[in-house]
């Protein structure tokens, strides 16, 4: 297990050399959610995520020996630029394996800090089996990403500073992601030692739950590799450590949904212009749609990181906005006679949508001859003006019920 004395032992190695990263209050969200929300924001590290702390910790523990050797990592992104980022600063030669679907600007990232990158498999756990590889037949250390004490014990040291934070006192809850189980077991191991009042949750993607399957086994399990939007977290298999700590010290965990995450992306982008990749949007998501049961409480919630693809950006806000009932695509069969598509348009203008595309298929339609297929997008206020749109366009014939 790891103590809060290993954690205090890492801030004072790593403290000078990270970004004491603040916690925020919102109260738009926190009319959301029901209860008193903070955010811890992790994404403001150099590297744009917490990763920071336990690689930095890592690397200050190595033997002289170990330093001149060099270390080699495998990564989907921020441990990769963590692990970089101070190794250039150190001057450790650093060797980083990362999946081959890696997005570009992750894998530029890391370049820029002179690590020398090797794209390899489809998934992190495949770029691991040849990280895990290398160190033999090559004298490296391994810096493993979240199953190491030192790495554990580094990103514990958030917890340290939220227990410093005015804003903190008096907090009754800590919403956490869950990836490999890192963050949350260096989080749990320090403040269950200090203040074991606090309820620590943590959160999985539905689509990749390790940590909350292998609660349910009794033992570390292994899963299908699974494509989320919260990439950072999707690991198909749990550390040993970690989830000692987890199953000894975390009250719950729970999972979210692929489009609550996207949802969660948008509320912080939106409410509070904070970005966030889908990793560190979990705890929100979770909180939104009452995953915890937290009414009236103070919470904070971890965000882990901010390292997001701003071509996959757009596509999660869509994804958030369609999720929130803002955006409508309406696919309708019309009479191929002057005048129908008018008639359709003043509908939407009487309901006060804001048409964003139209396409008219003429030359391509499917549809019987006489009638031609038309798709519109509309920016809508919610769920209910959806419906008042559908009823509209269903009473004069132009949606089938």
């Amino acid at each position: 297990m790891i103590s809060g004395r290993d954690v205090e032992k890492a801030y004072t190695l790593i403290h000078n050399h990270i970004v004491k990263t603040p916690t925020v209050y919102s109260n738009t969200l926190s009319a959301l959610c029901g209860c008193q929300i903070l955010f811890k924001l992790e994404n403001l590290q150099m590297t744009g995520s917490f990763k920071d702390r336990g690689s930095l910790n890592k690397l200050l523990n190595l033997t002289p020996e170990e330093r001149v050797r060099g270390v080699i990592t495998a990564s989907a992104g921020n441990h990769a630029q963590g692990v970089a980022y101070h190794c250039q600063r150190l001057g450790i030669h650093a060797k980083i394996v990362m999946p081959i679907g890696t997005p570009l600007i992750k894998v530029v990232s890391t370049q820029n800090y002179n690590a020398q990158v090797i794209l390899h498999g489809e998934n992190y756990d495949e770029a691991y089996e040849l990280a895990s590889d290398l160190p033999v037949r090559e004298g490296l250390v391994f810096v493993h990403p979240f199953e190491d004490p030192f790495v554990i014990a580094g990103q514990g040291t958030i917890a340290m500073e939220i227990l410093e934070e005015e804003l903190c006192q008096g907090l009754q809850a800590v919403v956490c992601p869950i990836g490999g189980g890192g963050l949350i077991s260096g989080i749990a191991a320090y403040l269950k030692g200090k203040k074991p009042a606090i309820r620590i949750i943590g959160v999985e993607a539905a689509i990749c739950p390790a940590m909350k399957r292998s609660l349910e086994k009794g033992f570390p399990v292994k899963l299908e590799s699974a494509s989320s939007l919260a990439d950072g977290i999707a690991v198909k298999k749990v550390g040993k450590i970690n989830y000692e700590i987890v199953k000894k010290l975390v009250d719950e965990v729970v999972t979210v949904e692929e489009d609550e995450i996207a949802n969660a992306v948008l509320l912080l982008l939106e409410i509070e212009k904070i970005v966030a990749e889908g990793a560190g949007a979990v705890p929100l998501a979770a909180l939104v749609n009452r995953r915890v049961h937290l009414e009236g409480q103070k919470v904070l919630s971890i965000i882990s990181g901010g390292n997001i693809d701003v071509n996959i950006l757009n596509r999660i806000i869509t994804r958030g906005l369609i999720v929130e009932g803002r955006i409508m695509q309406l696919k309708i069969k019309l009479r191929d006679i002057p005048g129908t598509l008018n008639a359709v348009l003043a509908i939407i203008k009487r309901l006060q949508a804001n048409i964003l595309e139209i396409s008219h298929h003429r030359f391509d339609s499917s549809a019987p001859f006489g009638y031609v297929n038309v798709s519109i997008t509309l920016e809508t206020k919610g769920h209910q003006h959806i419906g008042e749109m559908e009823r509209a366009l269903k009473e004069n014939g132009y949606l089938s019920s």
